[in-house]
């Protein structure tokens, strides 16, 4: 039996990643979150009464009781979704994303390392099936320019306090394998959409500003290109990595979706027209305001290695997985 520690799974990718995990009844799941405002217990829902779900509320950067529950729990795997993930947060605010970011992983893997390992390269003989997996991000690549994508062999090249407390939480993991031969693997991703998503992210806010009658603010000109994934295509690749992916290697995760923001908006004013009609279209709403602060241009992931080393593919395409997010805000309009 796995026993598996989820940082963060009380967040927007971490609780759809604990459901799809919850699938398998052998494995114990314990989800470690500080209940922040990213984090929400009614994400949980869904599986707050298995037998194999335990919930525990706490930081990462708490060193002492990410220790004490490596000891007393013997976690053998780690999903590491726990971070400060808003950039325009990170551009007020940048000191708790350097501690949650860097030091909360510092934290994590070196806990992990004094229990699978008895010294580089040693491994403790119950733990020599361990697994470490960090989510990361594209935005530590940087940005890009109208064509090209990110590969796994991109150099970093983060333009954000957030992209680069994540960076560095990326080359902390990388020095854990190379150093101490720890087993871990990373994956970095494109823009996530879906349920449970925080309000403040783009999505959700156009949903919640469209069907509340307020203005829908767009950044710059709109013309800001993203690549999006749907949450449980994510999930489903991470959970592959985990399983098959190759120690000490990176895997980029994207849903080759390139949208502008303008596109996304439209998309989904266009699709509540039909879904929940207003008497004037909710376009009329949208409106351009002040850019983001170094805002960069464009994203964009190559998946070519997950899908051919691994196998994985996004099962939903933009239009088909908006349909779906937009469904569900309108069911659960209490997470708007």
């Amino acid at each position: 039996m796995n026993k598996i520690l989820v940082t963060g799974g009380a967040g927007f990718i971490g609780s759809n990643f604990v459901e799809l995990l919850s699938k398998n009844p052998k494995d114990q799941i314990f989800v470690l979150d500080n209940l922040t405002y990213a984090g929400n217990l009614k994400n949980l829902e869904a599986v707050s009464d298995l037998p194999n779900y335990t919930f525990i509320k706490g930081d990462i950067c708490d060193d002492p009781l990410i220790d004490r529950l490596f000891k007393e729990h013997q976690f053998n795997q780690v999903i590491h979704f726990a971070a400060e993930s808003h950039v325009d947060n990170s551009i007020t605010g940048p000191a708790a994303f350097i501690q949650t970011n860097i030091v909360g992983t510092f934290n994590l893997l070196h806990s992990a390392y004094r229990l699978w390992m008895n010294g580089p390269n040693k491994f403790n003989k119950e733990f020599k099936e361990s697994r470490f997996l960090h989510v990361s991000t594209d935005e530590v690549y940087g940005t890009l320019g109208e064509t090209g994508l990110f590969l796994e062999t991109t150099p970093y090249a983060p333009n954000s306090p957030y992209s680069a407390s994540k960076a560095s939480s990326d080359f902390i993991v990388r020095s854990y394998f190379h150093t101490y031969g720890m087993p871990v693997v990373t994956t970095n991703c494109s823009n996530n959409y879906g349920k449970h998503q925080h309000k403040e992210k783009l999505i959700p806010t156009i949903i919640r500003k469209a069907i509340s009658g307020e203005e829908i603010p767009i950044y710059g000109n709109g013309k800001n290109i993203r690549d999006w994934i749907y949450v449980t295509d994510h999930c489903k690749g991470i959970r592959l990595v985990l399983d098959e992916g190759r120690l000490g290697e990176t895997y980029n995760i994207g849903g080759r979706n390139e949208r502008e923001n303008l596109y996304i908006a439209h998309t989904i004013c266009d699709l509540l027209d039909t879904l929940v009609p207003n008497e004037t279209p909710y376009r009329d709403q949208m409106a351009f305001v002040q850019d983001r602060a170094g805002h960069d241009f464009r994203y964009a992931i190559d998946a070519d290695k997950i899908e051919s080393e691994l196998g994985w593919e996004a099962e939903e395409n933009f239009e088909s997985g908006i349909l779906k997010t937009i469904e569900w805000y309108l069911n659960n309009k209490d997470q708007l």
